[in-house]
């Protein structure tokens, strides 16, 4: 039996680090937290110091029956979780679950899973750290208390099965001002006006500068410089330079794998865990942008072998945040002098954007040259002039290795390359050409610029980030969708060979991909707890917590007390909140008066979400009220009498087909066409109120081809029975059973009388079948 046992997080952890030590380690997982507090409010007594009372969570018996197990045989345990709070609190969990003993029982820390590591983590053993235990005792404990005692609230007021968070409620607080923002905002005009113009040695484009409001300023503009001549007046050039960014901290990452590889945050986190447990990368939960000595000379030694020592410029990145709780190291390669790595292709993407942005930080700075021309026109005023910039990299440095993405929409690109220019160089026109351009509202959050948001005003931490944005969308609050933009009209004037011309043309504006918007149910919960408790709302208030968590983490605050503190005055809060009459709570709003029924047209939430209602229930007459569900993007704050009974206008006569009607409605799974009383899905980006008879009769065809490719055999002596291909497999479908069907039997061959067998004999779902 081995001597030695080390109980890490996960199993490929385990795997990756058994492979370093001998015979005499055993290398075990707890597969994450092996306790944790149970449902109900029995979890913590409030009345004596916020105790907690923990249980084994029933997923965890069995693992920790074998931790248990080896323990007891072995001679010296090491904790080896994670080296964070969470991971603190695991291994005090195990220790306490386990009933180790303090005399054999070792906690070992290290940020990597290289040999080195390991072996240097074992010469170096601790004993737990209670304050950082404390420090996640004091959040679990606080957010249970938050969560339990909001959400029984938001039932009683708003709806059931609503839930609230001291976390996630500001998030989504933050994702619906944002929208709130949007709907306020209008849109401004103005005219960016290019000059294109052609020299012995190249073309090149300026651009005015000024913005004019109105068209007609344009076109004196345009008339003017009909009969100019056009000379660089101005000609300056500066060398410049670029520096590179500092390697990747969680948020970081989160943002430039949103960019640049499309993941979510979710998605992120996964791979790089799965990076971390195969040795690859370090430790992915961090918030600092330091570089150990070794990783820098091991960056360095990469870059001199690739691309030669020019390119090396060793720095030393500092953390700006106060509040950084891990500062260790920022998230790198193990192996610089490993370029690839991952189990597939999405770890190799990962890994490569990780390997190139620490790499980049240790490289020189790029060296460039920026070139500004400005242009006289003869006719106008030399306070109006186009203007040229240009630049040229004279080194390229990190550039080599990287760049930057952003989230700037709106950034325009001054980077081209310029011909040589001289000062009262004549210039050839070719063209110009003035766009009608419109001020843009701010951008709707992505996943990754939610959490960006988040660390800027020091809500949440490296570990809390990816569970943040997962919880609003899983709770029905936030809802990450692309939706197609509207056609906008807009006014161009152009100059070339001689004639000035306008033309009315059309865009695309608003198109979203991947965006973050709030649902109805997000709107009311929000300004319900905004209303009747700012505090837990607030932005300060909740980055004040964070920092109170940090010092319970440092040792400087007792972590009872700090519960107490918060505790007393939020209780208090949802004691009144027992007075507030439900009827007060803005879930509806009344819109107006069907001008055809005279009858009441109200907005509010329904059992399965935001719906328009034309009258009420009147036991007199026997009237039933219309309902109608509100459109995607549609708000019960904001739309209007005429939009909400535009909605009525479902279900529509689309055309005919085969001799019957088509018609378009919206449903609880959302839009389709119905014909002969069979159903297709409209896609999300199309519209039921739009869509035309050919495009229905495309999505009634694919939809019977998809059925007639589903069916293997019927029977026309029992519909009910049905052999169809699934998602794993052929199966048989009797009434609403599902039976699996046997290796040795041939779907396509099964007779009516073997089907029913095989239903009678399949066990209920969720039995085993005796044996």
């Amino acid at each position: 039996m081995p001597k030695n046992l080390v109980i890490v997080e996960s199993p490929a952890k385990a795997k990756t680090i058994e492979k370093y030590l001998g015979e005499e380690f055993k290398v075990a997982s707890s597969y994450g937290h092996v306790r944790d507090l149970p449902k109900g409010d029995k979890a913590i007594d409030i009345k004596n110091g916020f105790k907690p009372t923990y249980e084994v969570t029933k997923d965890k018996k069995d693992v920790i029956k074998e931790l248990k197990r080896l323990s007891k045989d072995a001679e010296t345990i090491y904790l080896a979780s994670d080296d964070d709070r969470e991971g603190e609190a695991i291994s005090w969990h195990l220790k306490e679950t386990l009933n180790l003993d303090d005399k054999k029982t070792r906690r070992i820390v290290f940020r990597e899973i290289t040999k080195n590591a390991i072996l240097n983590a074992l010469q170096n053993p601790r004993g737990i750290d209670n304050n950082l235990v404390d420090a996640q005792q004091a959040r679990r404990i606080l957010d249970r208390l938050v969560g339990y005692e909001l959400s029984p609230i938001l039932w009683k007021k708003i709806k059931r099965g609503l839930s609230a968070g001291r976390v996630q409620s500001v998030a989504v607080r933050l994702v619906v001002e944002r929208e709130r923002e949007i709907e306020n905002f209008k849109a401004e005009s103005n005219y960016k006006t290019d000059a294109y113009f052609s020299t012995a040695k190249g073309n090149f484009t300026a651009v005015f500068n000024k913005r004019y409001k109105s068209s007609e300023d344009v076109q004196k503009l345009l008339e003017n410089c009909l009969n100019s001549d056009f000379t660089v007046f101005d000609v300056e050039t500066k060398p410049g330079k670029r520096t590179p960014s500092p390697p990747f901290t969680t948020s970081t990452l989160q943002q430039e794998a949103s960019r640049k590889l499309g993941f979510s945050v979710a998605q992120t986190m996964t791979i790089a865990q799965k990076l971390y447990e195969a040795g690859h990368i370090t430790y992915m939960r961090t918030d600092s942008l330091n570089l150990s000595q070794e990783a820098i000379q091991s960056a360095s030694s990469a870059i001199k072998s690739n691309y030669g020592d020019e390119y090396i410029q060793n720095r030393n990145f500092k953390t700006k945040s106060g509040t950084a709780q891990e500062a260790h190291e920022a998230i790198r390669p193990t192996d610089f002098n490993k370029q690839n790595a991952g189990a597939d292709r999405n770890a190799e993407k990962l890994y490569e954007l990780i390997w190139k942005r620490a790499v980049a930080s240790q490289m020189a700075d790029a060296k460039i040259e920026k070139t500004t021309a400005k242009i006289e026109i003869s006719e106008v005023d030399r306070s109006e002039y186009f203007e040229a910039k240009g630049e040229v990299i004279k080194f390229d440095g990190f550039l080599k290795v990287y760049i930057e993405g952003t989230d700037d929409e709106d950034a325009e690109n001054d980077n081209s390359v310029l011909p040589p220019l001289e000062k009262n160089q004549k210039l050839d026109l070719n063209k110009i050409i003035s766009k009608e351009r419109f001020s843009r509202h701010a951008p709707r959050y992505t996943e990754a610029s939610l959490v960006k948001k988040l660390e800027e005003k020091g809500i949440g931490r490296p570990s809390t980030y990816a569970p943040t944005i997962s919880t609003i969308q899983k709770r029905d609050y936030v809802v990450k969708e692309s939706r197609i933009g509207k056609d906008r009209d807009y006014q161009e004037l152009s100059l070339e060979n001689g004639k000035i011309e306008s033309k009315t043309k059309t865009e695309n504006t608003g198109a979203e991909k991947n965006k973050l918007f709030p649902t109805n149910i997000a709107m009311v919960v929000n300004d319900f707890l905004v209303e009747h408790f700012e505090r837990i709302l607030d932005y300060d208030f909740t980055a004040e917590v964070e920092k109170e968590f940090d010092e319970i983490a440092q040792g400087n605050k007792e972590w009872e007390q700090m519960l107490s503190k918060f505790y007393g005055g939020f209780h208090s809060h949802v004691e009144q909140t027992e007075s507030i009459d439900r009827k007060d709570v803005k879930s509806s709003r009344d819109l107006g008066t069907d001008p055809k029924s005279g009858r009441k047209v109200l907005v509010r939430l329904g059992r399965f979400g935001p719906l328009a209602q034309i009258g009420e229930a009147d036991d007199e007459s026997g009237e039933k009220p219309r309902y109608a569900g509100l459109r995607n993007g549609q708000f019960i704050e904001s739309i209007t009498l005429e939009e909400a009974l535009e909605l009525f206008k479902l279900p529509r006569k689309v055309g005919e087909y085969e001799g019957e009607e088509i018609s378009a409605n919206i449903g609880r799974f959302g839009p389709y066409v119905v014909h002969k009383k069979k159903f297709a899905s409209i896609p999300k980006d199309e519209d039921p109120y739009t869509i035309e008879e050919s495009r229905a009769i495309e999505l009634i065809d694919e939809k019977r081809k998809a059925d007639a490719e589903k069916f293997i055999k019927t029977f026309d002596e029992n519909p009910d029975v049905q052999v169809l291909k699934g998602k794993y497999g052929p199966y048989i479908k009797v009434g609403r059973k599902n039976v699996k069907i046997p290796k040795d039997k041939e779907p396509s061959s099964l007779s009516l009388e073997e089907c029913l067998e095989l239903a009678e004999n399949a066990p209920a779902k969720g039995k085993k079948k005796n044996g």
